[in-house]
């Protein structure tokens, strides 16, 4: 092979420079720039496989076809003079625990005479010992574990459902038996520090294999509260805040928690051969712990094991705490709404009043459903039910808020469209009022008149003696808190018998159903013949979900009608408003003649 520009300037190198480039680690080749190679140090025929001599003269694609070699960036150094970085990877005929290598190399254009005569570059191999990959494997896998967790832990604000979706995924994937404890509230008897020192806790989830479920069960029910002795595991780990793994198991292990020796005796009849507990911290404080038990031929816990438990009582404590706050807040919120709406006033012995308030469940935040009644001077009585817009406490503050200013203003305002009107405009004036919905009624039993306005509220209902009900249209105005105004009155004549039927959104609104249909499932109801009201308002909460989606409040009003008088039965006819509806034969409503 003839001499090339790029051999006169290696042996142009001084004496000890070369030896530097032989005696390197790091691969150094020279290449010309047909991309053939003209010098290949010690290190990088090890790296290649090949001696050093077979080398010269052959490309990089010749000698190693399964390496990409990125011939286009080393193109671009020779066209450019750019130096450049790049990593390849393949494999060479070298002898490696791996099957793909990696390597790292750094590439300068040479030049001689003002010409272009090659380049020099310098490898590293950057592929990941054995022992490197294994870690790796293992973080990538408890990366897609926690994955997986974040969809199957958390899918509700209850603290129970959530500890069980913990425990159940635990058995799936890390354990035989799982066990999630959790310290009681601050406020609770079970708080309070015991003389002997021990630490309580409740147990608020077990799972288990299928063959090891009926044995464990015998460790008690959930919902039970443990006592775990001084020393034992689980205050050990509540007080340094690491994990405890016990293999095998002693009596010094998880067996200390129980009141007696019993549960030692049972983990061993079951097989139980490892422990491992880990804390559930959540915003730096201790909220419970997580025992994982491994039975039969299952191996014992590893420190790698305890990495993964740790990642998921993390992940999971989180979840918790902010279940068992919002479940604080949800109890302060129905406590208040409760006690708002145990007292509403009381309406005049001429019509009978009921009502009921069903809180959402348990996932769900509490709303701001409220209702009111209110005797006035002339005989009327006016009753009004709505909802503050918004959850939680500040909500359930503001329906009180509401409930007052009805009880002042319905004693100044003749009729329910200039009573929202006024509403509307106190509730502006103090600027973090929530707006609320409210529907309005003046009744006048006597005379079997109704009259109504509607701030954005459902349309109410009319159920008659043989428990059919049938919708009563009114307009809807805008909530109020809006500044809109613009509220329609009407006013309907019931016929004797009849039950009029307040309700807020919670009773008929599904997330997945068009609202008018939810109208017309709640009037194919059939209630109970001639029932008072608050027997009308106990079959429709039966038949409405548990536990609701929402707040459900209800209020009926049954007109208790006097004996016939000069008037005529039902008392004098004639009305005088913008709108007369008359209830017909069949269930529709008629402009009055």
């Amino acid at each position: 092979m003839a001499d090339s520009p790029t051999d006169n300037l290696w042996h142009e190198l001084p004496q000890p420079l070369r030896q530097v480039l032989d005696g390197t680690p790091a691969g150094v080749a020279v290449l010309d720039t047909e991309l053939r190679y003209r010098y290949v140090n010690p290190a990088l025929a090890a790296m290649n496989g090949v001696p050093a001599e077979l080398h010269l003269g052959r490309t990089i694609a010749q000698l190693l076809p399964d390496i990409d070699a990125r011939e286009d960036v080393l193109r671009a150094v020779l066209a450019d003079g750019r130096p450049r970085e790049v990593t390849s990877s393949g494999r060479t005929r070298a002898v490696a625990p791996t099957h793909r290598r990696y390597w790292h190399g750094a590439y300068h254009r040479l030049e001689s005479g003002g010409r272009t005569v090659g380049l020099v570059g310098m490898v590293l191999e950057v592929t990941a010992s054995r022992r490197q990959q294994l870690e790796l494997e293992q973080a990538r896998a408890r990366l897609a574990l926690l994955d997986t967790a974040a969809t199957r832990i958390g899918t509700t604000l209850d603290v129970d459902t959530t500890c069980g979706e913990l425990a159940a995924f635990l058995v799936e994937h890390l354990a035989d038996a799982a066990v999630v404890e959790l310290l009681p509230e601050p406020d609770s008897r079970h708080a309070r520090p015991r003389a002997d020192g021990a630490r309580r806790l409740r147990r608020a989830a077990l799972a288990a294999a299928p063959e090891l479920a009926d044995r464990l069960r015998r460790l008690g029910d959930r919902g039970d509260y443990v006592d775990h002795r001084p020393g034992s595991v689980v205050p050990r780990c509540l007080a340094d805040g690491l994990p405890v793994i016990e293999t095998p198991l002693t009596d010094e292990g998880p067996g200390r928690s129980a009141p007696d020796s019993a549960r030692t005796a049972l983990f061993r009849e079951t097989g139980v051969h490892s422990g491992l507990t880990v804390p559930l911290t959540a915003r730096g404080q201790r909220i419970g712990t997580v025992t994982l038990l491994r039975a039969g031929a299952s191996p014992g816990f590893d420190p790698d094991d305890a990495v993964a438990a740790q990642d998921l009582a993390h992940r999971a404590a989180i979840t918790l705490d902010n279940a068992r706050r919002y479940s604080r807040e949800h109890d302060v919120a129905v406590d208040l709404q409760r006690a708002m709406l145990a007292q509403p006033g009381r309406p005049h012995p001429d019509i009978e009043v009921a009502f009921r308030y069903r809180p959402a469940g348990t996932g769900a935040l509490i709303g701001g459903d409220w209702y009111e009644t209110v005797a006035l001077p002339d005989g009327r009585t006016v009753f009004a039910i709505g909802d503050v817009m918004g959850h939680g406490i500040e909500a359930a503050a503001h329906m009180s808020h509401y409930q007052a200013m009805l009880r002042a203003t319905a004693l100044l305002e003749p009729t329910a469209d200039r009573l929202l009107a006024r509403m509307d405009a106190l509730a502006c004036e103090v600027h973090d009022y929530r707006p609320s919905t409210c529907l309005a009624v003046y009744a006048e039993p006597a005379r079997g008149r109704f009259g109504f306005a509607s701030a954005g509220h459902l349309p109410p209902v009319v159920v008659r003696p043989d428990g059919r009900i049938s919708l009563l249209p009114v307009e809807p105005g805008p909530p109020l808190g809006t500044g809109l105004r613009g509220y329609a009155p009407s006013t309907v004549v019931l016929p004797p018998g009849r039950t009029l039927l307040l309700y807020t959104d919670g009773l008929v609104e599904r997330r997945d159903e068009d609202i008018d249909r939810s109208l017309a499932r709640l009037t194919a109801l059939r209630l109970p013949a001639r029932a008072d009201p608050a027997r009308l308002l106990d079959a429709v909460l039966a038949d409405a979900p548990s536990p609701a989606e929402d707040d459900i409040a209800l209020l009926a009003a049954t007109p208790i009608r006097p004996e016939p008088g000069p008037g005529g039965p039902g008392g004098p006819r004639r009305l005088r408003s913008r709108e007369v509806l008359t209830l017909l034969p069949g269930g529709r409503w008629s402009p009055a003649g």
